[in-house]
C-alpha cells in the first residue's frame, strides 16, 4: 500500500492518480494528532491491513490533483540521518568513518509544499537524494541480519542543507540540516512488500527538469539493515520514526528561489516541491553539481 495524508491531515491510500479517504476504517483508533493514526495502523498492521486495502478497493477516491497531499509521516518521533554514507560511485578508496545526525521532525513537509530558504548566511542551499526508512516496531540493540523484520515500508526523501554557516568556527550539522521545510518526505510511505530489495533502486532527482542525482542505492557503504543496526544501538527507535540512509555527493547542486525540484527513487513515486527565498532580492548560485564542479576543476 501507499499510506498518506491530504488535505487537512486525512489518512489516506493513494491508488494510480487517486486517493482513497481512510478515515472509516480506522475510525476505531485512539487518535489525538495525524502522527497517532498512522502509529496505530503500523503498530496493528497485521490486524488492519486487510481491512484497509479491501476499503481502498472499493473505494472509488478523488483524483490527486484536487488535493494537497501532506507529509506522509506527520510528526515522527525521531528523524535519523546517515552521513557519508555512499561509495560515491567508486570515486573514494574506502567507506566513510560512520557518522550520523538527528533531524528536526518539524522540517518535514510533503509533495507539493515549498522549501523556505531563511535568512542565514549559508555559502549555499545544497539538496540531498535520500532512500527512506519507516520502523515499524520498537527496536533496540538489533542486529542486521534480523533488522529487515522492523522495517514499515519506505519514502522519498530530501535533505536540504544549508552550507557553510560557521558562527563558531565549527561547520555543524544543526547549523545545516533543521531548518523548517528542509526534509521533504513522500509522496506516500510505500510498504516494504511492494519494494523486494531496497539496495536496487535508481535514485534521480531533477532541478527544474535538469538530472542531477543519478545513482543506484546499491552504492551505499552501510546497507539498510546496517544503518538500522547503527541507529538502533545507539538509540531505541520506535514505529514511525524515519532513517535516511544519506546519499552520493557527486549529484549535490544549489537549491534557489523559483525552482521546482523533483525526486523519485525506484517505485516510490515522484516527490515534487518548489522552492521559495526569504531574501529580497533571492539568491542565486552558479548552477552545477559536485561532479561538474570537480571536472571544471580538473580533480
Amino acid at each position: 500500500m501507499r499510506l498518506t495524508f491530504f488535505n487537512d491531515w486525512t489518512f489516506g491510500a493513494i491508488k494510480g492518480d487517486r486517493i482513497v479517504d481512510l478515515t472509516e476504517p480506522t475510525s476505531h483508533f485512539t487518535v489525538i494528532k495525524p502522527q497517532d493514526r498512522l502509529e496505530a495502523g503500523i503498530t496493528h498492521w497485521d490486524q488492519v491491513h486487510g481491512d484497509l486495502e479491501s476499503h481502498t478497493a472499493s473505494q472509488e477516491g478523488v483524483a490527486l490533483a484536487e488535493v494537497q497531499l501532506r507529509a506522509p509521516v506527520p510528526s515522527p518521533g525521531r528523524v535519523l540521518c546517515m552521513a557519508g554514507n555512499y561509495m560515491e560511485s567508486g570515486t573514494i578508496p574506502g567507506p566513510y568513518e560512520i557518522d550520523a545526525f538527528l533531524k528536526s521532525p518539524s522540517s518535514l513537509i510533503g509533495h507539493g509544499e515549498t522549501v523556505v530558504l531563511p535568512d542565514a548566511p549559508a555559502e549555499v542551499f545544497h539538496h540531498e537524494a535520500e532512500l527512506g526508512v519507516v520502523m515499524s516496531k520498537t527496536t533496540s540493540h538489533v542486529d542486521a541480519a534480523d533488522a529487515m523484520d522492523h522495517v514499515f515500508g519506505y519514502l522519498n526523501l530530501m535533505d536540504v542543507s544549508a552550507r557553510g554557516i560557521n558562527p563558531n568556527g565549527n561547520n555543524s550539522f544543526w547549523w545545516q540540516k533543521s531548518w523548517d521545510t528542509f526534509g521533504p518526505i513522500g509522496p506516500a510511505i510505500v510498504t516494504k512488500d511492494e519494494v523486494p530489495d531496497p539496495q536496487v533502486l535508481d535514485v534521480k532527482l531533477w532541478d527544474n527538469g535538469d538530472l542531477r542525482h543519478d545513482f543506484d542505492t546499491s552504492d551505499m557503504a552501510r546497507k539498510v539493515p546496517q544503518v538500522i543496526e547503527i541507529f538502533s544501538n545507539l538509540m531505541r527507535l520506535e514505529p514511525g520514526d524515519v532513517l535516511a540512509t544519506g546519499t552520493n555527493h557527486l549529484g549535490l547542486g544549489p537549491m534557489q528561489d523559483g525552482d521546482e525540484v523533483t525526486l523519485e527513487i525506484g517505485n516510490l513515486g515522484k516527490l515534487t516541491v518548489n522552492v521559495k527565498d526569504t531574501v529580497s532580492p533571492a539568491r542565486s548560485w552558479v548552477r552545477e553539481t559536485v561532479a561538474e564542479a570537480l571536472a571544471r576543476e580538473g580533480k
